[in-house]
């Protein structure tokens, strides 16, 4: 952070011997309409994605785990899909379908007669977003649901309640912590957002920081260092805020706990007549917001041309998967994923177990400033790692030599996924009760030994989530490595956007599903390893 803070205060680049102290890029920028006008539409943005995903996330939540709607297992599973796939491949996959020349809106247009929608607007943008986001807040409703004593909505049904009744009365006033962790964390993910807008918005000139920040710094006819640093700076002060939010928030949870000494076996409220209407509602959402999109993208990479005024199965071809792996080809993105994804997922997960046992089974003195520093990056938008490791590299000796490099990514990378390592390992230490390390303590053995013989086998379930997760998150990562690649350093998301200026659908939808492909067999894989699902 330190190189970003640096530029934003220099009047030339901070590797210029003749630079000055200034403060005119805040000036300059803060006096600029055009920044203005793109703060005005990234606060829009933000707030329809957040609103749609919440809603849409509790709703999930709240059928799926409180209630007997019917096929719930299945739906379960389908509503947490856009939380493995990249918001890049989601973005494709949404224009390939949706957009103003998309196989489902030419259909609508030519078969039925519509009037059609613009995918290509703030509410199109926010609508592909929130289907990237909904996982979040289903997520953590659900685990606050889990822990929710059953005995309060059997109240409520005793009282007279219906079950809608009882869910609105009861049930969702208790998830009030949850759902207000989720909406601070939609807030600083939108803003932050750069995928969805830069495919969607950036064509009919709707700019939000992100893209604002990317035109800034790589797209312009010059790089705009100043203006780049003190728009970073101004995106950290505002998320950091959002993130100083989010922890006062879960910090008053106690008044919401519900759980006590004596267990209570979880029910469902009965929806009667009512189940197959909730469970259709649910299902338009799964097939029209992540199936057929994704569908879609699948059958783009295999095809030609994808109309639905040609029959798609008299235009496959194997061309587009040609194009990504052939001789001159972009293998070499799939494997620098690859290495970066393995290599720097089992270095991230090691550097997280120990951060986290420092924090939650030591009397170090700074572990409180270790925790807030293993958390901060959250803070910290992929587009901004960048810079500020690029600048880093630039500033600090020694250091030139692996810019432009797959070790360089791999080390962003790891910086900026350390919370989600630290969120899967952490509360795990937790649950495993201290008496093992004081037994260990008063056989003789050491704090080092203790952690080694005894915590760490105890986490290996944990440590394999994390490293999953790390992999998924490291493979489908792409902003933090704008400003860090360079040719041969490539990895699949700055490949999939080269492909996409330069018009390339076919190969993008196939680089997308060969990344579709590979997060899902690790997934597999890693569920079978753990013994359970990764998201249970």
């Amino acid at each position: 952070m330190a190189p970003i803070l640096y530029q934003s205060v220099l009047d030339r680049p901070l590797y210029d011997a003749d630079r000055q102290p200034t403060l005119g890029n805040f000036t300059r920028v803060l006096s600029s309409a055009e920044f203005w006008s793109t703060l005005g539409t990234t606060l829009v943005f933000g707030l329809i994605t957040t609103v749609l995903a919440v809603v849409i996330g509790t709703v999930f939540a709240v059928l799926l785990t409180r209630t007997d709607i019917p096929t719930r297992g299945v739906l379960n599973s389908f509503v947490l899909v856009p939380f493995y796939v990249s918001p890049l491949v989601l973005a494709f996959a949404w224009a390939i379908v949706y957009g103003p020349s998309g196989f489902v809106t030419l259909f609508v247009r030519a078969n039925l007669g519509l009037p059609t929608w613009n995918l290509y607007s703030i509410g199109g943008m926010a609508l592909v977003s929130s289907v990237y986001y909904v996982p979040y807040t289903y997520l953590y409703s659900t685990g606050s649901l889990a822990l929710t004593d059953p005995q309060l909505e059997d109240a409520g049904r005793i009282a007279g309640a219906g079950p809608v009744r009882t869910l609105l009365s009861v049930t969702l006033p208790l998830l009030r912590p949850a759902l207000a962790y989720g909406t601070l964390l939609t807030v600083v993910s939108a803003i932050e957002l750069l995928s969805i807008p830069l495919v969607l918005g950036s064509p009919v000139g709707i700019q939000v920081l992100a893209t604002y920040l990317y035109k800034l710094g790589l797209t312009g006819a010059t790089t705009d260092f100043g203006g780049v640093a003190a728009v970073a700076v101004l995106m950290l002060i505002a998320i950091t805020g959002l993130v100083w939010a989010q922890t006062r928030v879960t910090g008053q949870e106690r008044r919401f706990v519900t759980v006590g000494g004596k267990g209570t076996r979880g029910r469902v409220l009965r929806l009667g007549n009512l189940g197959w209407p909730f469970a259709a509602v649910l299902w338009l959402y799964v097939v029209f917001g992540i199936a057929i999109p994704l569908v879609g993208i699948l059958a783009q990479s295999a095809t030609a041309f994808l109309s639905p005024l040609i029959n798609p199965f008299t235009v496959l071809t194997s061309a587009n998967y040609d194009v990504i792996l052939g001789p001159n080809g972009y293998t070499s993105s799939i494997v620098n994923s690859l290495i970066v994804s393995v290599v720097g997922g089992a270095v991230g997960i090691v550097f997280i177990a120990l951060c986290a046992l420092i924090v939650y089974r030591s009397d170090f003195p700074g572990r409180k400033v270790v925790q807030y520093l293993a958390l901060y990056p959250r803070a910290v938008p992929g587009l901004i790692v960048g810079v500020g490791f690029l600048w880093a590299f630039l500033l600090i000796p020694g250091l030139g030599g692996i810019r432009n490099t797959v070790f360089a990514l791999m080390i962003a990378f790891v910086m900026r996924f350390i919370p989600i390592g630290f969120g899967a390992v952490g509360p795990s230490i937790l649950r495993i009760s201290n008496e093992l390390d004081r037994a260990a303590r008063v056989a003789g053995a050491g704090w080092l030994s203790t952690m080694w013989t005894i915590l760490l086998p105890l986490l290996r379930p944990a440590l394999l989530s994390g490293f999953v997760l790390l992999f998924i998150s490291m493979l489908k990562e792409y902003s933090s490595a704008l400003f860090l690649f360079a040719r041969g350093s490539e990895v699949i998301g700055t490949t999939m956007i080269e492909l996409w200026r330069q018009g390339n659908s076919g190969p993008v939808a196939a680089l997308s599903a060969i990344q579709l492909a590979m997060t899902f067999i690790v997934l597999i894989v890693g569920q079978r390893l753990v013994g359970a699902r990764l998201h249970g």
